[in-house]
């Protein structure tokens, strides 16, 4: 006898447990218009990770588990906690997106726990991700074939609003379905937390978590204090966000306790002020999904938000349906922005291989955020300049400040070379040719390489004025450089 023949089914309580046993493939598909790499049964790959790219300063690691850590500018502005790769890849449960759905069938109520490995086994599902192609969005899908449903959600990032999280719930059945849906995210840290205490101190910082909803939908998540042993006042003046628009009267949940109450079919009451737990946010909101119908929603989350932005911000979701379009737009304004960047180290190449098109892009743009990009070509800023000539030798900047000053405000590197050369100081000539105006780069650090610390500066934290700067050391940044020198040949002799 064969070994499937000697296989008995195996159950699950009274419930035979469907086993998948698809293998994973992979092909390259549009979605409203956009190229995405589509990995079908990704659940029966073993867990990979990835890196979701912004124009601006976000960062955002995921697991293929779902799993993830993401934040502002560097791993101590985390909107949740920012942990080694393996512990991030496990925590699919309790840190990121969390879905619980009831299905009414008759006189039963059907549970359904989408990328939840809690009920594996209970439905015929197959899980699917997407990128694409520009590295700027994925997108996470379980389809439940006995139920006919389909949930997904992406994630992106727009500037002015932080990180997106666009869900659509989608039904194939024959007939309407009446649902109960509770969804959002879990594990959502306070602000001014820095790495090394999450790590290394979470329990304590947990005492110190406030969770508050202002308004209908908008939840605040911060310290009750800054976490401190000094002797002196230590007020914690800013918070992370996350709100949502898309679910009619939702109640709001700003902790995780009540979704075991949700699966037992109880319902759930909307908190207005939770203390000393982790964050979530959660919306939980019934109804009725029409035949062959979706319905979408969006969560939206930023860090450092200050009391002037959440009064602002509160009374913009006042006018929600101008809002989700403003998202919309500026996650596209955020994919021209990244497309312009790459375009600029000559990332844009049409062959007859599109593949190797998609590649050369991924390869320019992770060269481009690791060695930086030239500001503007061969455009230099005095300000720029004369702040880098101070902060290299201070001396120098003193007996030159007077001749710069009376530089145009905006000139090219061949003006620059040609001061340079007509003058006598030695040291000014050196730091002339040091001068490099790039941009968007940052170390090599992520949770699988957790020994790099990585920070994005492109802004200035007090006025918002523009930042220009590079990181790394020499050897990893040359072999950046030396491919950024074939699209600006003039910055190297």
């Amino acid at each position: 006898m064969s070994e499937t023949e000697h296989r008995k089914t195996i159950y699950l309580g009274q419930q035979p447990m469907q086993a998948s046993h698809a293998a994973p493939s992979g092909e390259e598909i549009t979605i409203e218009g956009e190229t995405y790499y589509k990995i079908t049964a990704v659940d029966r790959m073993r867990p990979f990770f990835m890196s979701i790219v912004s124009h601006s300063d976000h960062w955002m690691f995921i697991s293929s588990t779902g799993g993830l850590t993401a934040g502002r500018k560097n791993s101590d502005f985390a909107l949740f906690p920012y942990y080694t790769d393996d512990k991030i890849t496990e925590s699919a449960e309790t840190t990121g997106s969390k879905t619980c759905i009831l299905v009414e069938q008759s006189d039963r109520q059907l549970l359904w726990e989408p990328f939840s490995n809690i009920y594996h086994g209970v439905y015929r599902t197959e899980r699917n991700v997407y990128k694409n192609a520009y590295g700027n969005k994925v997108i996470f899908e379980e389809k439940n074939a006995d139920l006919a449903l389909t949930f997904r959600y992406q994630w992106s990032a727009c500037e002015r609003f932080g990180f997106v999280r666009h869900a659509t719930l989608s039904s194939s059945a024959g007939s309407a379905t009446q649902l109960r849906v509770l969804d959002g995210v879990q594990n959502v840290l306070p602000y001014g937390v820095p790495e090394g205490l999450q790590s290394g101190a979470s329990n304590l910082v947990d005492a110190y978590k406030k969770c508050e909803l202002e308004g209908d939908v908008l939840g605040v998540y911060a310290l009750s204090a800054l976490i401190s042993d000094k002797a002196e006042p230590s007020e914690s003046l800013k918070a992370n966000v996350v709100w949502s628009i898309g679910m009619e009267q939702p109640n709001v949940l700003l902790c995780s306790k009540q979704v075991d109450v949700f699966r037992t079919g109880s319902s759930v009451v909307t908190e207005r002020d939770i203390k000393a737990e982790r964050g979530a946010y959660f919306v939980q909101s019934d109804f009725v999904l029409e035949a062959g119908a979706s319905k979408d929603w969006m969560m939206v989350a930023d860090v450092g938000q200050s009391i002037r932005d959440v009064v602002s911000l509160r009374k913009e979701l006042e006018s929600s349906d101008a809002l989700k379009q403003g998202i919309l737009d500026d996650i596209e304004q955020g994919t021209k922005g990244l497309i312009s960047l790459i375009a600029a180290s000559d990332g844009l190449q049409l062959t007859a291989d599109r593949r190797r098109n998609i590649r050369h892009f991924a390869n320019t743009m992770f060269n481009v955020m690791r060695g930086g990009i030239f500001d503007e070509n061969y455009t230099i800023d005095r300000a720029d300049f004369m702040a880098f000539i101070d902060k290299a030798n201070h001396k120098v900047f003193f007996k030159k400040s007077s001749k710069m000053v009376a530089w145009p405000e905006q000139f090219d590197l061949f003006f620059l070379q040609e001061q340079a050369r007509s003058d006598e100081d030695l040291n000014f000539k050196r730091l002339c040719a040091e001068y490099l105006p790039l941009k968007f780069s940052r170390r090599h650090g992520d949770p699988s390489r957790p020994w790099n610390k990585f920070s994005i500066n492109l802004r200035n934290e007090v006025d918002g004025s523009k930042i220009l700067d590079y990181q790394g050391n020499w050897r990893d940044i040359f072999q950046n450089w030396e491919s950024l020198v074939h699209s600006y040949p003039e910055f190297i002799e």
